[in-house]
C-alpha cells in the first residue's frame, strides 16, 4: 500500500499561549442546556462515562497490522517477510479477516485493528517484495463490502513491540469512570470530554453567541447511537468552544464525509461567509485524506506549509485563499486526533483569532517543576507533554498569597496519545521538550506552561491504582469542599510516589508473594496504611464460552492453556492484578500474554468485543460489562499515607468517609466490602 510522505516539514520553536479557562461565581440551582451552550457553565452533577473511549482498538499510524512476534529480529539488512492479506482497512471499516501468523493487513491511521494483530508497523519501515504475489486474482473473495488487493509479500525492516502504534479500546475512558465532577467549570477541555461520551445535553448551574468543519466517514455527532468502528466527533465541540473563549464566533458546518465534491462545496461556502476556516482531520497524506488536496485547489496563495516539526501536531496544514476584493483568509487543517488538534490550534490559530477579535496577546504563565521519572522523546521534533502538578517537598494546597507554592512542584506526565480527550481536562499544564533532546532525566527541573490563568493545587492528591470505588469516595469528599486530583500510575507507582512524599494517599493492591499478604509488607517506617475495602478478582469471559462456563478457576486456566486459539488480555506490569495473573499462570505465557491493558475496564472491553477470550478483572466491572465471572481471590484495595501527611484535614476527612455507615453501605452495594477501619502504623 503506497503512502505519500511529508516532503517539507518545517520547524517551529515558539509555542503560542493556550486559551485560558474562565472563572465563575458560586453556583446556583441546576438547569439543563444543550452541549453547544455549555461553555463557561458549571457542572451540577458528576459525569460518569456510559461507554469506553475509544470503543475499538485503533491504529495510530498508516502501515500494517501484524503480530509483533512475527517482526522480532527484523533489520534493514535482513527484513522479515510477511504475506499481505487482501483486506485493506480504512477508517470506519469493521475488519473481516484475522491476522494469522506470518501475515499482515494494510491499515490506515484511525482504522480498527483486526483480531490477531497486536501491533502496527509504520509504512516507512516496510517495502514491497518484487514479484511477491502469493495467489491468483480468481482467489479473491466475492464479498464486495470488503476492500481487496492482490496478495503480496511485504518486507518488515524494523521490529515492533506488542501494542506499538495502537490505542486500545477503553484506555482513554472506561465505562463507569467518573470523568467530570460536580462544581467543575466547563471549558473546551471538559466539553470535549462530554462530546466524546456522546452526551448532547448537560446539567449545569444556572447563571444571570470562524467556520469549523469536521471530516471523516468514521465520525458520529454527539447524541447518535454508537456504531462499530465509529467515534464521536469531539473536535468540533472543542474547537467551537475555544473560539468562543478567544472572542470569536464559531460557525459549525457539521461533519462532511470523505467525498471531494461535498467537501469543496462546504469549504467554498465557508470562505464566502467566514474570516477563518478550520478543518479537523485529513491533514495526513494517506489515500483517504482529501482535505489538503481540496484546500490546495481553492485558489492562491494556497498551501503555505504542510507538516510542522511538532509532536503532537506534525500533520498540520496551513493555507490561505484570496477571495475577491477582500483580504486573504486563513484556512487551517488541524490533525484529527484531539490532542494534536488542540495543540496546533493553540500555537497557530489562537493568535490569529485573538488579533481579529481585538484581544491582547498575553504570555502564558510558567512555573518550575521537577520530573519524578525519566521521559523519552524523539529527536528532531518539538514535543509538548501534558502534566499534572502536585506539591513535592511540602504539603499540597498550602501556602500564602505571596508564596503560593512553598515547596517544589512535581510534574507527572499525563500523556495517553494524541487521540486522548480526557488528558486535557485533567492536566494543569504542559512542558516543551526541545527538538534536540531525546529524553528528560528523572529529577530534572522543567518549565510548566499552565493551561489556566492561575494554578490551584488540589487539597488532596491521590496517586496509584484506579478504582470506581475510589471515584465514589473522591466525589463524596468534594461535597465537603475538598478538591482532589487523582493520577493513575498503578499500585507500584503509587507506592513509590508515597515514599517520595508526592501524594496524600496512594491506592494500592499489592500481593506480597512470600507472605501471601496484601500491602502491609510493603510499608516502611515513614508510611501508614489506611484500610480501604475488598474487591473480588476473577476470570472474565463471554457468557456461553464452554472453556470457562461452569468451571473452577483452575479448570478454566487449564482449558485456556490447552487451547492455542484462546487469547488472554493481560494487565500492565507494576499493577497488582498482573501479580495475580502471573501467579495463576505459573510461568505459562499463553497467546495475548504480551498485550497489556491498563485498567479493569480495558480488560472487560477486550473480552466483550472478542479481541481476547479471557482476562482477570474485578467482579463489579464484569457485572457492568455483562461478562461471565469465575471468582478467584479477594484482594485488599488500601490506601498508603505518608506519615507526615496523615494529620492533614483532607486526609482525616477521607478517613472519616471510610467509617461512615452510609458510605460503607454504598460501597457494599457496588461490590466492594469495606475493611476494618483500624489504621496500621
Amino acid at each position: 500500500m503506497q503512502q505519500d510522505q511529508f516532503l517539507n516539514v518545517i520547524d517551529r520553536d515558539e509555542a503560542e499561549r493556550r486559551f485560558r479557562a474562565a472563572l465563575d461565581l458560586r453556583p446556583l440551582e441546576a438547569e439543563e442546556v444543550p452541549l453547544p451552550e455549555a461553555l463557561g457553565r458549571v457542572l451540577a452533577g458528576d459525569v460518569v462515562a456510559p461507554l469506553d473511549v475509544p470503543s475499538f482498538d485503533r491504529s495510530n499510524v498508516d502501515g500494517f497490522a501484524v503480530r509483533a512476534e512475527d517482526t522480532f529480529g527484523a533489520a534493514e539488512d535482513r527484513p522479515v517477510r510477511l504475506r499481505l492479506n487482501r483486506e485493506v482497512l480504512a477508517t470506519g471499516v469493521v475488519p473481516a479477516e484475522t491476522v494469522l501468523p506470518g501475515t499482515a493487513t494494510a491499515i490506515a491511521t484511525g482504522a480498527v485493528v483486526p483480531r490477531g494483530a497486536d501491533a502496527v508497523v509504520m509504512v516507512e519501515y516496510t517495502d514491497m517484495e518484487e514479484g511477491g504475489r502469493m495467489k491468483d486474482e480468481k482467489d479473491q473473495p466475492a464479498d464486495p463490502s470488503v476492500s481487496r488487493q492482490p496478495s503480496a509479500v511485504i518486507l518488515v525492516k524494523r521490529p515492533v513491540a506488542p501494542g506499538a502504534n495502537i490505542t486500545f479500546a477503553g484506555t482513554d475512558i472506561g465505562r463507569g469512570e467518573t470523568v467530570l465532577r460536580w462544581g467543575e467549570l466547563l471549558t473546551s477541555r471538559e466539553t470535549g470530554v462530554l462530546a466524546a461520551l456522546g452526551l448532547d445535553r448537560v446539567a449545569v448551574v444556572r447563571r444571570p453567541r470562524v467556520a469549523i468543519v469536521s471530516t471523516g466517514d468514521e465520525l458520529l455527532p454527539p447524541g447518535a447511537a454508537m456504531q462499530p468502528g465509529k467515534i464521536y466527533d469531539s473536535n468540533a465541540t472543542i474547537l467551537a468552544d475555544a473560539v468562543r473563549e478567544l472572542g470569536g464566533e464559531p460557525v459549525p458546518y457539521g461533519i462532511v464525509p470523505d467525498d471531494r465534491a461535498a467537501l469543496e462545496r462546504t469549504l467554498r461556502a465557508a470562505l464566502a461567509d467566514c474570516d477563518v476556516v478550520l478543518l479537523s482531520g485529513g491533514t495526513s497524506k494517506g489515500a483517504g485524506d482529501l482535505s489538503y488536496r481540496v484546500v490546495g485547489s481553492l485558489g492562491p496563495p494556497g498551501i503555505l506549509a504542510h507538516g510542522v516539526a511538532l509532536k503532537p501536531g506534525k500533520p498540520l496544514c496551513l493555507a490561505a485563499v484570496r477571495t475577491g476584493e477582500v483580504r486573504t483568509k486563513p484556512v487551517v487543517i488541524l490533525p484529527g486526533f484531539p490532542t494534536s488538534a488542540i495543540f496546533t490550534f493553540r500555537e497557530f490559530v489562537a493568535p490569529v483569532i485573538r488579533q481579529l477579535a481585538g484581544r491582547r496577546l498575553d504570555p502564558s504563565t510558567v512555573v518550575p517543576a521537577r520530573l519524578p521519572l525519566r521521559v523519552n522523546s524523539e529527536r528532531g521534533r518539538t514535543e509538548y507533554l501534558l502534566v499534572g502538578l502536585v506539591s513535592g517537598g511540602g504539603v499540597s494546597g498550602e501556602g500564602s498569597e505571596n508564596t503560593p507554592h512553598p515547596s517544589p512542584l512535581i510534574a507527572y506526565p499525563m500523556g495517553k496519545g494524541s487521540g486522548s480527550v480526557t488528558t486535557f481536562s485533567r492536566a494543569d499544564g504542559f512542558i516543551i521538550i526541545p527538538r534536540q533532546r531525546e529524553y528528560l532525566e528523572a529529577g530534572e527541573t522543567v518549565e510548566v506552561h499552565l493551561l489556566s490563568a492561575g494554578l490551584e493545587l488540589a487539597d488532596l492528591v491521590v496517586i496509584g491504582s484506579h478504582c470506581v470505588g475510589l471515584d465514589y469516595l473522591l466525589g463524596r469528599l468534594q461535597e465537603q469542599g475538598y478538591r482532589s486530583k487523582f493520577l493513575a500510575v498503578g499500585s507500584t507507582g503509587g507506592l513509590t510516589a508515597a515514599r517520595r512524599g508526592e501524594c496524600d494517599l496512594a491506592g494500592i493492591h499489592l500481593l506480597h508473594p512470600e507472605t501471601n499478604t496484601y500491602n502491609l509488607p510493603y510499608l516502611s517506617d515513614d508510611l501508614v496504611l489506611l484500610p480501604g475495602y475488598r474487591r473480588l478478582q476473577g476470570i472474565v469471559f463471554r457468557p456461553g464460552d464452554r472453556r470457562f462456563e461452569g468451571k473452577t478457576v483452575e479448570q478454566a486456566v487449564a482449558a485456556a492453556l490447552a487451547d492455542p486459539g484462546c487469547v488472554l488480555i493481560n494487565r500492565n506490569r507494576g499493577s497488582g492484578t498482573r501479580l495475580l495473573i502471573d501467579r495463576l499462570l505459573g510461568g505459562a505465557r499463553p497467546p495475548g500474554y504480551l498485550t497489556e491493558a491498563r485498567s479493569h475496564n480495558a480488560v472487560a472491553a477486550a473480552v466483550a468485543q472478542g479481541r481476547a477470550d479471557w482476562g482477570l478483572a474485578i467482579a463489579t466491572v464484569a457485572r457492568d460489562a455483562g461478562l461471565g465471572f469465575l471468582p478467584y481471590q479477594d484482594e485488599h484495595y488500601d490506601f498508603v499515607v505518608p506519615r507526615r501527611r496523615f494529620d492533614r484535614p483532607p486526609v482525616q476527612a477521607f478517613r472519616r468517609l471510610l467509617e461512615q455507615p452510609d458510605v460503607r453501605q454504598v460501597l457494599a452495594d457496588r461490590g466492594f466490602r469495606p475493611a476494618s477501619t483500624s489504621v496500621r502504623k
